[in-house]
């Protein structure tokens, strides 16, 4: 009986791996106007299944296709579809937003994030353009999804000319997680999972102003993490209690460190799936295209 029930898994499993597709998306693909290098979309998904939709943002410098693997499969293995969006992440907040600019602009790292999230700040200290920004990369990918894969209700992901905000969960860490932060602000979304996520500063060294904005997104349906040895942790822990998330949805990981660096900790150290797990059932957006907005 044991060796049947073994193998009814075993042919499950891999039942769920056939019908799981894979995809890297040039977002050339996507926009012309993008740029032929940059590094690709990760989508993973069930064709079959109306899964909710966790969009990751990565971290500086960092390329969706070669995130981290044991918590991607956490979110696969939660059922959630997966998207890794590429977007311009090659410097962040605390490498512009700093000295004499910050003392010049107090309001520097707001219309950086705006401008990197939508796309239309006025006087932004980056050159990114309206198209290299992140919800229209978002929305770009998912047409082009719908377009080329009807089957797989990709439609569904999109309310007119935005996302469906109320589908989607949205995670990311260091400054993928400060991102996710900001347009969490604007826009209702299903929860929000920041790793690491951001220590935006004003000129006179206390966090910066936008954190204290009311949000769309109750708090509620957040959660944030950070490593206590990271040099920044006062700051993010100032962060996350300024942003109003509550208390026991702040997670200060205290694990020993088996990554370079414990910045990366929160998404790379395979100990933390028990946790990654509670923060996606906590965030779970409702089933089906016509769900309700979340309660909060």
């Amino acid at each position: 009986m044991r060796r049947l029930l073994g193998l009814a898994a075993l042919l499950s499993a891999l039942a769920a791996q056939a019908q799981e597709h894979s995809l890297r998306v040039p977002p050339q693909a996507t926009d012309a106007r993008l740029a032929a290098d940059e590094p690709p979309h990760w989508v993973v998904y069930d064709p079959a299944a109306a899964e909710p939709l966790l969009v990751w943002l990565p971290g500086t410098n960092g390329q969706p296709a070669n995130g981290p693997r044991a918590l991607f499969q956490t979110v696969r293995d939660n059922g959630y579809r997966l998207i890794g969006l590429s977007y311009l992440d090659d410097v962040a907040v605390s490498q512009v937003c700093i000295g004499p600019r910050l003392r010049a602009h107090p309001t520097c790292a707001a219309t950086f994030r705006q401008q990197r999230v939508w796309g239309d700040a006025v006087g932004a200290p980056i050159a990114d353009r309206p198209e290299d920004a992140i919800v229209p990369r978002l929305v770009r990918l998912l047409k082009y999804l719908a377009e080329q894969d009807p089957a797989g209700q990709w439609a569904d992901y999109l309310d007119g000319a935005e996302p469906r905000w109320r589908r989607i969960v949205l995670a990311g860490q260091s400054q993928g997680g400060g991102m996710a932060a900001y347009l969490a602000k604007t826009r209702a979304v299903a929860g929000v999972l920041m790793f690491s996520g951001g220590w935006d500063k004003d000129a006179d060294g206390d966090v910066a102003r936008w954190y204290r904005r009311p949000g769309a997104t109750p708090p509620e349906r957040w959660h944030a993490t950070y490593h206590v040895r990271e040099p920044q942790a006062d700051v993010m822990a100032n962060v996350y209690a300024t942003l109003g998330i509550p208390k026991a949805q702040v997670h200060a990981l205290d694990l020993p460190v088996i990554r370079r660096s414990p910045h990366g900790e929160g998404i790379g150290n395979p100990a933390y799936a028990p946790l990654w797990r509670q923060m996606l059932d906590a965030t779970r957006p409702p089933d089906g295209p016509a769900g309700a907005a979340p309660a909060g």
